[in-house]
């Protein structure tokens, strides 16, 4: 998971979340609160963008897992 700030490129991240799946990782989340939007990262798939959820899901990687944007939103 990668938390956008004010001073973060969105570029960079982009790049680090993408480095991650291709090391291996299932699943990546980049939020960017000031936009709220949250880009989901899944080997062998296009990045899929959610804008404004409410909850994020763990998915098979972490069962049972729900982030709750609300606080991040605020």
């Amino acid at each position: 998971m990668e938390l956008r700030s004010e001073t973060d490129s969105l570029q960079d991240l982009r790049a680090k979340l993408q480095e991650y799946i291709d090391n291996g990782a299932q699943l990546g989340w980049l939020i960017d609160p000031k936009n709220k939007r949250v880009e989901i990262y899944r080997p062998g798939q296009m990045v899929e963008v959610l804008e404004n959820p409410s909850t994020l899901s763990g998915e098979a990687v972490l069962p049972g897992f729900t982030l709750a944007m609300a606080r991040i939103w605020a």
